[in-house]
């Protein structure tokens, strides 16, 4: 292992400590696999746990309230304040932890434009979370790093644990982000999303309030005629899958930004997909793509072999790789589009009431990307044992540090200017909700995008749907004509209305704490109860 004695962290309180540095994807899995914290599949890929937590934890994750944020951030149950002083103490308990450790340091980038780009250090205490980082931030080549200075500092400590009474936190976990210092921190806790949304959380502040750029949680692909297509979505709705499409180029599959200057670029250098009932013929570029340098996380082997059960989801449902972006095949040079022409709102609507695929007025999308609506499949979390609703706004709230109508006026105005098409897609529930119906086929959902993206639902007859009022396209080549309207699948099409209403009093009751905030036109755009 090779120890770069001439590199120190002792600038940000960190003594001692013995430094990786900047290792290669090969390094760290071979390190990882050396300490005994990780396995190599059949295909060559690591294979982690990341401990007691295998997802996020937003009701730990806080954001310090100063100068530069009390005024801006949207404080409530998803900006979680912290006092400075708290902060100084913890930042101080947490560096003194690690001096005489042996850390792994990576200087990496975020922002594919170079106009945005964001200069980031992480210090990690294992080689499988730096090469996490490897896979997920952009690479600067050595020339870029000859003089690297960082904007922001990401200290990633799993072992370290706080103590939440002296220390400010709600339990011994936790992930503090820091604008005045430009550092974030997260202890605690070995699951590696935390890492890539603490980083996304800063620039979701910084691009729209420094830089007049919109931040958006969605996936981007573009076609040979160049242009752009935006997903937006929720975990588990289909941005990575219908992003990664082999006759479109992709941008990215989770983060990106869109600028003033009529460009769309990723953030990231790198995908992270779940796999949950991953396989070739549904999703072959994903499952091509882990190989050696994938980082797999809490996946389980098939009895006696390496080989990932991907149906397995015993440690977690919430099973995941991380890759670099240029293991997808077909990946648009640079990682930046053009203005989008359509953008996709996805949904997994388990209840099976929203169309498969409908067209939105410019006051029905800024309804529902506020909403950011998609709903839990029962038995996916403890107590769950039906379809719930989940909102979250601007379909990634708790990574968004801005009251979220700001981002949907920046988003109405560019689609405005933009002319873009914007497309309601329910990849959930036909037939009737979870546990009746069937999830729709992969094959219809990507007939529908790709028909809009060529313009072949430009000129077919529309319906509006009864109640939430979006249009529904009487036809779609390469789709079933009975599938396009929800109510026809369902045998029962009195219970399809009563179900119907109910849901629309469920978008209802959600959209209240943003009346106020919202003009006419987002208000006419909600469904009818």
């Amino acid at each position: 292992m090779i120890v770069n004695n001439l590199f120190s962290l002792e600038n940000i309180g960190i003594k001692n400590a013995k430094i990786h540095y900047q290792l290669t994807a090969d390094q760290l899995h071979e390190i990882t696999l050396s300490r005994g914290e990780g396995t190599e599949t059949v295909t060559g890929a690591l294979a982690i746990h990341t401990g007691k937590f295998s997802g996020r934890s937003p009701q730990d994750r806080f954001i310090v309230k100063d100068s530069i944020t009390e005024n801006e951030v949207w404080w409530g149950d998803i900006n979680i304040p912290f006092e400075p002083a708290k902060f100084d103490a913890l930042y101080n308990k947490l560096t003194a932890y690690l001096a005489n450790k042996e850390l792994f340091v990576r200087d990496a980038y975020v922002c594919a434009d170079p106009n945005y780009r964001l200069n980031v250090r992480v210090i990690t205490e294992t080689a499988w979370a730096n090469l996490f980082c490897y896979n997920m931030f952009l690479r600067p080549d050595e020339k870029e790093l000859t003089n690297f200075i960082a904007d922001w500092t990401l200290i990633c400590a799993p072992s370290f644990l706080a103590d939440p009474e002296t220390d400010g936190t709600r339990q011994s976990n936790f992930a503090i982000l820091n604008f005045t210092r430009k550092t974030i921190i997260i202890g605690g806790t070995g699951y590696t999303g935390e890492m890539k949304k603490g980083i996304f959380s800063a620039l979701n502040f910084i691009l729209p309030v420094f830089k007049n750029a919109l931040s958006m949680h969605c996936s981007a692909n573009v076609g040979e005629d160049g242009q752009t297509a935006i997903f937006f979505g929720l975990s588990g709705t289909g941005k990575t899958t219908l992003s990664a499409d082999p006759n479109r180029k992709l941008i990215g599959d989770d983060e990106h930004g869109w600028t003033s200057e009529n460009t769309v670029f990723n953030f990231e250098g790198g995908c992270y997909a779940k796999v949950v009932n991953l396989n070739e013929e549904n999703e072959p570029d994903i499952f091509r793509a882990i190989k050696k340098g994938a980082l797999l996380e809490n996946i389980v082997y098939k009895k006696h072999t390496n080989e990932v059960d991907y149906t397995d989801i015993s440690i977690s449902p919430n099973t995941r790789v991380s890759y670099p972006i240029d293991f997808i095949h077909n990946v648009q040079p640079g990682s930046i589009g053009r203005n989008p022409k359509n953008i996709f709102f996805l949904t997994a609507d388990s209840f099976g009431i929203l169309p498969p695929i409908a067209k939105l007025t410019p006051g029905q999308a800024a309804y529902h990307f506020i909403s950011g609506y998609t709903a839990k499949i029962a038995g996916t979390e403890a107590g769950v044992t039906e379809p719930q609703p989940n909102f979250s706004a601007c379909f990634g709230a708790p990574f968004m540090p801005l009251h979220p109508t700001r981002y949907a006026e920046m988003l109405s105005k560019k689609m405005k200017d933009a002319d873009v098409k914007v497309w309601l897609i329910n990849t959930g529930w036909t037939g009737g909700p979870y546990g009746t119906g069937s999830r729709m086929k992969l094959k219809y959902t990507r007939a529908m995008i790709t028909a809009a993206l060529n313009g072949e639902l430009d000129h077919v007859d529309y319906h509006n749907h009864a109640i939430f009022k979006m249009a529904i396209p009487e036809s779609c080549p390469n789709v079933p004509v009975e599938i396009l309207n929800p109510r026809n699948t369902w045998e029962d099409k009195n219970l399809y209305d009563t179900k119907a209403i109910e849901l629309a009093a469920k978008f209802k009751a959600n959209f209240v704490q943003f009346e106020s905030y919202a003009n006419e036109e987002i208000l006419d755009g909600a469904p009818e109860v």
